[in-house]
């Protein structure tokens, strides 16, 4: 690792704030942004073959360091990852990094930044002091928190998308990567609105990026334009009510008037398709009274019960689940504390059997899950501490049917489906990674269909269907013929078609639609929305 310092480039290419993409050439690269040499090395070990890397480190670290990530550099490139150059050393104090980490993705434009957890988790609570402590170097969490707000003002200057990425470190890495993953990657980003029409909506530096369609049912789409919004933290849960209402909520960062940064839950509202969206407002935070304790917040989850009440889920300081409701008329209860496991930062909310909402988590530091649930609305909840299913970290996913969830099975990657009371149903396409998508409804030569989608190797985009609530009649999978940067959602449309939408690997929309009248599952030529 040779050292590169020095501001570098011009700004002349910047765009008003709120355009949707760059005016000017960009690059398609990802960069890595850390505090030292030492922790890019699990970042770049969990790239994938042909990504075009950047590394930029505040401090140069240690020579044992440097020599790690030229070791690290060289496994990277015998996989295929193309890392440029030496890392770029900005030499950054605490208090001064923005500003250096934002010249430096002036200079390499990157679409998509990688950085470590914002928010360190303790390891133990100094009763004392009455304050958490934490293990990692304070430059870690302050370079992550400062990379953020870097990759935020530069979207909002040159107008070019940017997504950025937070990973934990120190992550068991038997796990894998998604294991380490702070703000876990949704399935649930395309919807259809109360008019018919489809939106997408992705999380990105600078905010909520949404796409709409012009007229239901076409391939005529607006955006990407950026919804005003605070600053929130990487990620986005979507959902809608039973009036097809969207429903956005996030964790945003603000100060506080005392001049401390705040961590809580924010939401707002979608009413009209393509409209702006309502007024954001706060959830709280079932830490709220400790500054120190509610920065760890984990990122929500949320579902609507049949009865029309909001629960928010959420893990707490202590790894356990937090959860309030929201009844029809507006009211918030109180937050509760679900004890008895702790739990890992992936959750997935949906709609139990019986009407009521359930909640299932991965498990700390290992590969299985528990469910809370309740047996009817505002139900006391039970808690199935028993392993429900073994999933691969990261892929845990809500199926349309109530009570029902995808994941993959962690000794061999399957996606499978899984019911409580039931063992698991293998769905095939150990290929790939992540969360998988689903809709149920879709007509295939006369028959109701679930379609599904996935992440398949190296990013591409696989699609199955199975007979509507029958996963065990088995999917045949086949690849849709394009990338993605995130995983893939599939909505139905006006229509009644299944539509599949992705974002490529230029951070453009791109959507394929079902051909009516085929024979089987086939879409058409994917476009690109731009």
């Amino acid at each position: 690792m040779a050292r590169r310092g020095g501001r570098r480039g011009g700004r002349e290419d910047r765009a008003p704030h709120g355009s949707g993409t760059s005016p000017t050439a960009r690059s398609e690269a990802v960069a890595i942004v850390v505090a030292t040499p030492a922790d890019a090395l699990a970042l770049l070990a969990g790239e994938e073959p042909g990504t075009a890397v950047h590394i930029v480190c505040a401090q140069p670290g240690t020579a044992d360091e440097r020599a790690a990530l030229d070791r690290a550099v060289e496994d990277a490139a015998r996989r295929g990852v193309r890392v440029a150059g030496d890392a770029w050393v900005i030499d950054a104090e605490v208090g001064k990094i923005t500003a250096l980490v934002l010249d430096a993705l002036h200079e390499l434009r990157p679409l998509r930044v990688r950085t470590l957890d914002p928010d360190p988790a303790h390891v133990a609570f100094d009763a004392e002091a009455k304050r958490p402590v934490i293990a990692e170097p304070p430059l870690r969490g302050s370079v992550a928190r400062a990379t953020i707000a870097a990759a935020r003002r530069y979207q909002r200057t040159c107008g070019a998308p940017v997504f950025v990425d937070c990973r934990r470190a120190g992550v068991d890495p038997r796990l894998g990567a998604q294991a380490a993953a702070r703000h876990p990657r949704s399935t649930r980003w395309l919807v259809r609105g109360a008019d018919g029409r489809l939106s997408a909506y992705l999380p990105s530096a600078a905010g909520v990026l949404r796409w709409t369609e012009r007229t239901a049912g076409r391939d005529d789409w607006s955006g990407p334009e950026l919804l005003e919004s605070p600053d929130l933290l990487p990620g986005l849960t979507v959902l809608q009510d039973g009036d097809g209402y969207a429903h956005l909520i996030g964790l945003r960062r603000r100060k506080r008037t005392d001049g401390k940064d705040h961590v809580d839950i924010v939401h707002t509202t979608q009413y009209q398709s393509g409209r702006p969206i309502g007024p954001w407002h706060s959830v709280g935070n079932p830490n709220a009274n400790d500054r120190a304790k509610a920065r760890e917040v984990g990122f929500p989850a949320a579902v609507f019960d049949t009865a029309g009440n909001l629960h928010v889920f959420v893990r707490n300081f202590g790894h356990g689940v937090s959860t309030r409701r929201q009844t029809p008329d507006g009211k918030w209860s109180a937050w509760q504390h679900l004890r008895g496991v702790a739990v890992a930062d992936e959750l997935i909310a949906l709609p139990g059997r019986l009407g009521g909402a359930e909640i299932w988590a991965r498990t700390r530091d290992t590969a299985s899950a528990v469910r809370w649930h309740q047996e009817a609305p505002q139900g006391a909840w039970t808690l199935d501490a028993e392993p429900m299913v073994n999933p691969y970290p990261g892929s845990l996913s809500a199926a349309p049917e109530a009570g029902t969830v995808r994941f993959r099975y962690a000794a061999t990657n399957e996606v499978c489906a899984g019911v409580p009371g039931g063992g698991p149903v293998g769905l095939g396409g150990a290929d790939g990674a992540g969360p998988i998508a689903a809709v149920a409804g879709v007509d295939i030569q006369g028959w109701g269909c679930t379609v599904l989608a996935r992440w398949g190797h190296a990013g591409s985009c696989a699609v199955g269907a199975h007979e509507d609530g029958r996963p065990e009649g088995g999917v045949w999978w086949f690849d849709a013929g394009e990338t993605s940067l995130v995983p893939p959602a599939v909505a139905v449309d006006g229509y009644g078609r299944a539509v599949i939408t992705l974002l490529g690997a230029d951070g453009r929309l791109r959507v394929a639609r079902q051909e009516p009248g085929a024979s089987g599952l086939a879409f058409g030529s994917w476009i690109t929305v731009r």
